[in-house]
């Protein structure tokens, strides 16, 4: 499906490269299947560069992000630099306005996300068991990324890998899309370092919590409303490991 408040996906069919870096699972899009979005926060179109994964070594902890004190047990975040300003992500991570990040919470289900899906089956996630490992994958739809909701919550924060530069432009999708338990264990088999060493496993990679900061929180979600998978009452308290704030 589509995600509404993000207008239109240009180009949604992707294929590209996903590796091992010893810090997180990373997808890194080929140049010959551009995908650019627009619409919901943005004043700018941004394209999409990579999709990284992250996730804990138990199912209630992995997620970067926090709702209501809750981890999720993983996150998705599609990192998209700002393509109408800046030639090329590296140029836009360090610059003003340079980077969307959305990020989709990972829920335990006995049914997966079908993208998901895609990258977590065996015979694809084995390709990857080792740092430096990369395996090729084609005719991905990234439309099927994204939960069955409009609503999101956003905020001007980092990266949470370093440099961790000040110019991104979060959104978190107010409903998770859903991994099964054994994907989650395949994932947790991956390892930070190469067949040489010891085994590591790559999970709980996560930043610590940082301080809001005096930052500003925006979202559209309709409080009046509650969902069982995101809940969102009002004068509940959310944190995130990148932000954390009471919202009045």
């Amino acid at each position: 499906m589509s995600c509404p408040f993000l207008g239109r996906v240009q180009h949604p069919k992707v294929g590209g490269t996903m590796y091992n870096t010893g810090r997180h699972v990373s997808l890194r899009l080929d140049k010959e299947h551009l995908v650019n979005i627009s619409g919901g926060p943005m004043t700018y179109s941004h394209r999409l560069e990579e999709i990284r994964l992250h996730f804990g070594s138990e199912d209630g902890q992995g997620s970067e992000h926090l709702l209501n004190g809750q981890a999720f047990s993983g996150e998705v975040q599609l990192i998209h630099y700002n393509h109408e300003l800046y030639t090329n992500y590296t140029e836009a991570a360090k610059s003003p306005n340079g980077l969307v990040i959305v990020s989709i919470f990972m829920k335990i289900s006995e049914t997966s996300n079908s993208f998901l899906n895609r990258m977590l089956n065996r015979d694809t996630i084995t390709r990857i068991t080792y740092k430096n490992d990369a395996y090729l994958l084609s005719g991905l739809n990234i439309e099927e990324v994204y939960p069955e909701t409009a609503s999101f919550i956003t905020y001007e924060g980092s990266m949470t890998i370093p440099p961790c530069y000040e110019t991104a432009t979060w959104i978190l999708m107010n409903k998770p899309i859903y991994v099964t338990k054994m994907q989650m264990h395949s994932m947790r088999l991956l390892s930070q370092n190469q067949p040489s060493q010891i085994f590591l496993s790559m999970s709980d990679n996560v930043r610590p919590v940082q301080p809001l900061n005096n930052r500003c929180i925006r979202t559209n979600i309709n409080f009046s409303m509650q969902g069982k998978d995101c809940p969102n009452n009002r004068a509940q308290k959310l944190q995130y490991r990148v932000n954390e704030w009471l919202l009045k």
